[in-house]
């Protein structure tokens, strides 16, 4: 891979992401996290139904993750990630989804330059980038598990209803199809030298991105290293009940002429190694099987040790 600082572009969306911004932080200051604007929950939801906004959720979480090690740094990431209480109207909103809308509107709608002013204020290790210009809604085919329920396939609109949505997610889609992508999110990915996706909800979070025509275009086109970090457990109301394999399998479905070079999974989270090594082989990739989870047990990817992991893959030591 060469190179002291690999420039990284890391995708997807909530925990994961910022997981994931975590881990790669500790290898390169080049770094680009392009997030989904699907959310339609919460204060995100609220924001994006009463403005013309992107949902801020996810590109908050990014920033803080992000955000700098310096005191200042730190003591404005805990209040991009407040939570305001009380009763009324803005209790339950983020103050950095306020900040964001606030500033987003002071820059005349640009978002992105909003982004890099609340990163620079942050003193934020990388740049985080939405995944479309406008919202997106998804749209899902959820088939049931109930033998006696008549109506055995639904489709189901938006990110909340999905995750609450009783049953298995065999299909999704954007809308619209083919939004309009930031050239700085294309300039990012054509000068990377590796991308990540995952981990996260595999639905609604990782394969997204890869629905949307000018992003897999781009991925198809790039030479950079494409690294998949594995979830370590189903998620919810997504993926019930799905093997490490058939995560991949369902990303592999997605990919779209988008080459696939490394798969990271957790090696206490693989109860079958070998079909899992076929199925990484089948997408023609190199298996990694790193310990990547919190030590306590919880199903959580624990930053210095996925760390670790990723810098064995770039061949950063």
């Amino acid at each position: 891979m060469g190179g002291e600082h690999p420039r990284v572009v890391a995708f997807g969306g909530g925990h994961g992401l910022a997981a994931a911004l975590g881990a790669w932080r500790r290898i390169t200051t080049e770094l680009t996290a392009v997030v989904t604007v699907a959310d339609d929950g919460g204060s995100s939801g609220r924001i994006r139904r009463e403005m013309p906004m992107l949902p801020p959720g996810d590109l908050r979480m990014a920033l803080a993750a992000l955000s700098g090690d310096t005191r200042q740094g730190q003591e404005l990431a805990a209040l991009l990630q407040h939570r305001l209480g009380g009763s009324g109207v803005l209790a339950g909103h983020p103050v950095g989804n306020l900040m964001l809308t606030g500033l987003t509107e002071m820059r005349g709608g640009d978002i992105t330059r909003a982004l890099d002013d609340l990163g620079e204020l942050l003193g934020c290790c990388g740049r985080v980038l939405p995944m479309a210009d406008v919202p997106l809604d998804l749209v899902a085919r959820v088939e049931s598990t109930d033998p006696d329920d008549p109506e055995r396939s639904r489709t189901i609109r938006g990110q909340v209803a999905i995750a609450a949505t009783p049953g298995h997610v065999r299909d999704i889609l954007l809308s619209p199809p083919d939004p309009p992508v930031h050239p700085a999110v294309l300039e990012a990915i054509a000068a990377a030298d590796v991308v990540s996706l995952g981990p996260g909800s595999w639905y609604t979070s990782v394969l997204p991105h890869l629905l949307v025509p000018r992003l897999r275009a781009a991925l198809a086109a790039s030479e950079a290293r494409v690294v998949v970090v594995l979830n370590l457990v189903p998620q919810p109301g997504e993926t019930d009940g799905f093997s490490p394999e058939e995560h991949l399998s369902v990303l592999q479905s997605h990919l779209g002429g988008v080459a696939l070079h490394t798969v990271i999974a957790d090696a206490d989270s693989v109860v079958d190694r070998r079909g899992l090594l076929s199925a990484v082989r089948e997408c023609g990739a190199e298996l990694v099987l790193a310990p990547v989870a919190e030590l306590d047990g919880a199903p959580r990817h624990d930053p210095v040790r996925l760390s670790a992991a990723l810098a064995s893959v770039v061949g950063v030591r």
